[in-house]
């Protein structure tokens, strides 16, 4: 089901409030998946410090353009290509999904409400069904 408004106000407000901990959550997530799927850990560089923060800077444009209701701002079709190109797969975004969780989960502590993760999820799903149709991620 895709995220209400309502939802995407709540998630975009609690990644503002991890602003301050970007790079820290950045790197838990990383740790978070590669627990998960060891096995892409060859789909990265060694040095996570900057893929970290592309991935929270990716990660604040989605959630601007799934928030703004007057057009796509996030080229999806490039993005989804680049993410193909590197090797990611349909089935690399549950483990994704999941590490993301876990690392809120750890960084928001208590504010990380079961209400708050389905948003997250729910806002997840939807931009990586969009990620995956319009760059034509392979399953």
């Amino acid at each position: 089901m895709p995220p209400s408004q309502q939802e995407l106000a709540r998630v975009k407000q609690s990644f503002e409030d991890l602003r301050p901990h970007h790079e820290p959550t950045s790197y838990d997530f990383y740790e978070e998946l590669f627990a998960r799927a060891p096995e892409l850990r060859q789909l990265f560089r060694d040095d996570l410090k900057g893929q970290g923060m592309r991935f929270m800077n990716t990660l604040g444009l989605v959630l601007d353009d799934m928030t703004n209701p007057n057009g796509t701002t996030v080229d999806y079709a490039e993005l989804g290509h680049l993410h193909t190109t590197l090797g990611v797969r349909q089935a690399h975004f549950e483990p994704m999904e999941d590490a993301l969780m876990a690392s809120l989960g750890k960084k928001l502590g208590n504010e990380f409400t079961a209400d708050l993760e389905e948003a997250w999820r729910n806002a997840f799903r939807a931009f990586s069904k969009k990620l995956i149709e319009a760059g034509d991620i392979p399953a």
